[in-house]
């Protein structure tokens, strides 16, 4: 189905839209060009939205905001933002009465001319996106990223052809209730995550295994070997191929004496130097090796050794920012779960100053306590979780300097205060933005803002 063909469907229906954030407006302008009725509604109230409500409703958009965005609704078909669980009541009883929900991505798989790759996981998966893009992208081929990154792609599928590839991150919100498989499918890791919004781990896991687990099953499922969930997984997958640090693999991608090596149709071959990887740290040579394992057979050797010769990371993520009087600071604004701090910690040879807190998702601190114990100099903590983390810093032996600062600039400079030459300073939360900021994206900026200003 095209999108022309997909839109046409939709003609003469009413269409409600549940949020106005950045996923859903391009989606919204589609539908309103292709004269369907929209009502798009957002909790956000008019006062917030501002420029964004005048656009809206100038090109023909019913707007319904504020706190009751929900009631009432009775479209002919429901776009789900990510961020709206599908079993609220007002949902529900929607779809009781005869509505059909869906969601941007959902219509994305609908009418994508191209193959998908699809890549979902607690940690890494945005590096491992970009990287299997950029692989791509250097082997000749014609790449389309987004889902949970990049931009919403809906719009853009008349552009593209079936000789490209595009590469989606999907979080586990997108994909509680999405209902077609990729050709491929990564999962890196799953470990305790946004257990604020799923109802519980048992959920999120669920919601993870959906990227493949259907009836029509993806060509390959990519799976992490050393991560027990992710294991498991490989007994319900059609095509399991995996990818190990810890030893060889049947059939994927694995880590050997030094060397990243893979195994694919009973034949062995060497890629590189896991040491040649420009990005630091373990996990990022695990989100190569996943990487690797999605591209194989479509993508040279030689463009995968290049990209990770050469390929210098995401914002946001270990990103180096600056060498004052011989400190380096690192932002890891991206970790918002204890798990990637700890991956962030275990990139580094020395102990570290960390700065981190917060807005938890529910996930306890009691591991990230063990790895402040091991890895940590100075813990400089911050915003609503402050406590929480340095309980969990001393009940594991930390014996450390602790500096609370309320302010998050104050916790940047008091960093640089506590650190010396040859310190890294390293800024991963293990929490969300949220008690203070939009996003992790803004958050990371201030960092570096304040980083730069430091004299």
């Amino acid at each position: 189905m095209t999108l022309s063909d997909y839109l046409h469907t939709l003609c003469g229906k009413k269409v409600d839209v549940l949020g106005i954030g950045i996923s859903n407006r391009p989606l919204i302008r589609l539908l309103l060009r292709s004269g369907i009725e929209v009502v798009a509604r957002d909790k956000t109230p008019r006062e917030k939205l501002g420029e964004t409500a005048d656009e809206f409703e100038k090109i023909g958009a019913k707007l319904v905001l504020g706190e009751n965005y929900l009631k009432g609704i009775d479209g002919d078909v429901i776009f789900r933002s990510p961020g709206i669980r599908p079993d609220l009541p007002e949902i529900v009883a929607a779809v009781q009465n005869g509505s059909v929900l869906t969601s941007e991505m959902e219509a994305f798989f609908e009418v994508c001319p191209c193959d998908i790759i699809a890549i979902t996981g607690s940690d890494g998966k945005t590096t491992t996106t970009t990287v299997t893009s950029e692989i791509l992208k250097r082997d000749g081929k014609r790449v389309w990223v987004g889902g949970n990154i990049g931009t919403p792609l809906l719009d853009k599928a008349e552009e593209m052809s079936a000789d490209d590839i595009c590469v989606l991150e999907l979080s586990s919100f997108q994909l509680m209730t999405l209902n077609k498989s990729p050709k491929i499918a990564v999962i890196t890791n799953v470990a305790p995550n946004h257990l604020d919004v799923h109802k519980g781990m048992e959920e999120y896991v669920w919601a993870k295994k959906n990227i493949f687990d259907r009836a029509l099953q993806p060509e390959k499922v990519v799976l992490n070997a050393d991560n027990d969930i992710t294991a498991d997984f490989a007994k319900d997958a059609g095509h399991p191929v995996m990818f190990s640090r810890r030893g060889r693999v049947s059939e994927g991608v694995y880590l050997e004496n030094g060397d990243i090596c893979a195994s694919f149709d009973g034949t062995t071959e060497r890629i590189m130097s896991a040491d040649s990887i420009f990005l630091p740290g373990v996990h990022n040579i695990e989100n190569y090796m996943a990487a690797f394992a999605a591209t194989w057979g479509i993508t040279s050797k030689a463009a995968m050794v290049e990209t990770a010769r050469s390929f210098k990371g995401v914002e946001h993520r270990i990103e180096f920012v600056r060498e004052l009087n011989g400190v380096k600071f690192y932002n890891d604004s991206i970790a918002s779960s204890p798990s990637r701090t700890t991956a962030g910690l275990r990139s580094f040879k020395q102990k570290v100053i960390l700065m981190a807190g917060g807005k938890d998702k529910g996930v306890p601190f009691d591991s990230l306590g063990a790895e402040i114990a091991e890895h940590v100099k100075t813990l400089v903590v911050t915003g609503w979780t402050a406590e929480k983390i340095t309980e969990a810093a001393k009940n594991s032996g930390f014996t450390g300097e602790i500096i609370h600062e309320d302010d998050f600039c104050d916790a940047v400079r008091a960093c640089y205060k506590a650190a010396e030459s040859g310190d890294i300073v390293l800024m991963s939360p293990a929490c969300t933005s949220f008690d203070r900021f939009k996003n992790f994206e803004e958050r990371g900026k201030l960092f570096k803002k304040t980083v730069m200003e430091l004299n």
